[in-house]
């Protein structure tokens, strides 16, 4: 992780000079500028992590930082090619932190040193055409598929360099394909190579698509390439129905199919990932329980930068190991029921084993998370975020993490056209 080395308000700077040229557009360019829109999102982060198990490296990593995100979307210029313009730009500034606390993923910190940076960011910019009902992006992208998940989860969301086509000339069909050659991580302000793990690639290729049946009922297929690292195939189904009485269910099924590619600069990758989550809802409840299931010889492969995209992804783990089973219940609770709209309230139990990692044959870890938040309503801080997330992990069998994390986020988002 690189310290950045650009002033404070640099990415902010440029990012509202990128967009200047077109307020002062000709006619033609209507479009362009008056569907366009703006908005900053705020996020203050505080983190608190103990680590419980002996001879831990560190006793904890406790981070405190806030971060600016500013978003620009232009609107197409007119004709049968229309042509438009997005910028990101993200700050990110320490409020505090130090050596000997760092590693929360809130901050980028010396290779030597481990002095966390002061300041870290980022400016991206996206050139979008449309013909139709397809959008081809060129540049900065965040991409929310099966095969690629950009990070969200800490001060300011990753980015990838690249390609990406978004084409809905069918009804009810979505297709999406594209190349990524390079990734920013959450806590970085350098595009590195697109890569997984400690090898790295020219780049990542995929294509796939959602059909909807229904509006109960879609499906999907993704296939992805990390060329000479590995190869992965992804199909879907989410289906939602009604149960009566006003119970509903919502069924999430999802299967990978991972393996090596070329050279395999990352080691044998040989995965195989069914996963699942069961929803139903009723009034201000749900109650989901999921199941998790890896074989093969490796643990389950994802873009550096990205997260993978499992029912069991959880505030620290990931439960995407070797071999490993887990399963999940969850309790979410909507307060407005109770008159407190704003509130909601949600805890989870995550259960992994048979664990293969080393010489590790059969480890087990768990996760208890909890969560509340609340969204101001009315007043000068209408619609300021505040959550608290509070979390216990251990690990056992072979395997030695325990911790203990506290998590407050205040967000805020401000639209400025």
């Amino acid at each position: 992780m690189k310290p950045a080395r650009t002033a404070p308000y640099e990415s902010l700077f440029s990012l509202a000079a990128a967009l200047s040229l077109p307020m002062v557009a000709p006619s033609a360019m209507a479009d362009f500028v008056s569907d366009s829109k703006a908005r900053i999102e705020m996020r203050n982060h505080y983190i608190n992590r103990d680590f419980r198990q002996e001879n831990a490296a560190q006793s904890k990593a406790e981070e405190w930082a806030q971060g600016f995100t500013a978003r620009i979307e232009s609107g197409f210029t007119d004709g049968t090619l229309g042509f438009g313009l997005d910028a990101l730009g993200e700050l990110g500034l320490k409020l505090d932190s130090s050596p000997d606390r760092r590693g929360t993923g809130l901050l980028p910190f010396g290779p030597n040193s481990h002095e966390p940076a002061d300041e870290f960011s980022e400016l991206g910019l996206t050139g979008k055409v449309r013909v139709s009902k397809s959008v081809l992006k060129l540049g900065t992208l965040q991409p929310l598929l099966p095969v690629a998940t950009y990070n969200d989860t800490r001060l300011l969301g990753s980015t990838f360099e690249g390609g990406l086509l978004t084409s809905q000339e069918i009804s009810g069909l979505t297709v999406n394909a594209g190349r990524l050659t390079k990734a920013n991580l959450r806590d970085s302000s350098s595009n590195d190579d697109i890569g997984y793990g400690a090898a790295s690639s020219d780049h990542f290729d995929f294509a796939g698509g959602t059909y909807a049946f229904s509006p109960q009922l879609n499906l999907s297929y993704y296939y992805g390439k990390l060329e000479q690292i590995y190869r992965q195939q992804f199909a879907g189904l989410v289906h939602t129905q009604p149960l009566g009485n006003g119970f509903n269910l919502r069924s999430d099924v999802r299967y990978f199919d991972s393996r090596g590619d070329g050279a395999e600069r990352a080691g044998r990758i040989d995965n195989r990932n069914f996963n699942s989550m069961f929803t139903v809802s009723h009034g201000a409840h749900k109650v989901s329980a999921t199941y998790q299931q890896l074989s093969g010889d490796s643990a389950f492969p994802f873009l550096n930068g990205g997260d993978p995209y499992v029912v069991n992804l959880v505030t620290y783990n990931t439960y995407t190991r070797a071999d490993e089973d887990s399963w999940q219940l969850r309790y979410d609770y909507d307060f407005a029921a109770q008159g407190i709209p704003g509130l909601t309230f949600m805890t989870r139990y995550t259960d992994g084993r048979n664990v293969k990692a080393g010489a590790v044959d059969n480890g087990r870890e768990w996760e208890r998370d909890t969560d509340i938040s609340y969204v101001i309503q009315s007043g000068m801080f209408k619609d300021v975020s505040l959550r608290w997330r509070n979390v216990t992990f251990r690990s056992g069998n072979g395997l030695t993490t325990a911790l203990d994390e506290n998590r407050l986020i205040v967000g805020y988002t401000v639209a400025l056209w």
